[in-house]
């Protein structure tokens, strides 16, 4: 008895003093930015003018509403061509920074750990394809593909997803459903197809 008596503050005192060890390195914290401002080109193939869809919100995460703009105009409405493909490009800044900081290229520095997604309404006739991809071959989304194909109208979300599971079912091929991960920034625009 007396010898598990001893045994006891002993074994306390060694594991106190392992787990403090001051030889152990610090976690690196690898903190989110603030994005403030999406900018979506939608690019005519052939010609044509640019579509310029915007959304920017000062504020982040806090209370203030984004305002958004499609081609310098308030609102989210969006009009497309019917069976027209658009090359797709996005630019992320913080302009809270003076002057703005670009947000894109930190996406590409670590793709990886980044993957948009272009997710329509079942009502919209669009099909996006990645045009990008990281060192793994899997896709990342600042460059993509769309293609307006029959005449429709419907939503169309761009989402940043920050530590998605690429290898998850249907995420390489754009299906947020299993990605996983932390929305880093969304939008959503309404997008009506013409002739």
């Amino acid at each position: 008895m007396k010898k598990q008596i001893f045994i006891y503050p002993i074994l306390i005192f060694t594991l106190i003093f392992t787990g403090c060890s001051k030889n152990d390195p610090p976690t690196p914290v690898n903190e989110e930015e603030l994005i403030t401002t999406m900018t979506v080109t939608l690019s005519p193939v052939g010609g044509g003018s640019d579509i310029i869809l915007k959304t920017v919100d000062m504020d982040g995460d806090g209370g203030n509403e984004p305002v958004i703009t499609v081609n310098g105009v308030t609102g989210n409405e969006v009009s497309l061509t019917v069976g027209t493909s658009y090359e797709g490009s996005i630019e992320l800044l913080n302009e809270s920074e003076d002057p703005a900081e670009d947000i894109t290229e930190e996406v590409q520095e670590e793709a990886e750990e980044h993957q948009f997604f272009y997710t329509a309404s079942s009502s919209l006739d669009v099909t996006t394809s990645y045009e990008d991809e990281d060192g793994d071959g899997n896709p990342i989304g600042v460059d993509f593909t769309l293609e307006a194909n029959a005449a429709s109208s419907g939503d169309l979300t761009f989402t940043l997803r920050h530590e998605p599971n690429k290898s998850a079912a249907g995420v390489s091929n754009g299906d947020i459903t299993n990605a996983g991960g932390e929305t880093d920034i969304t939008e959503t625009f309404s997008v009506t197809i013409e002739p």
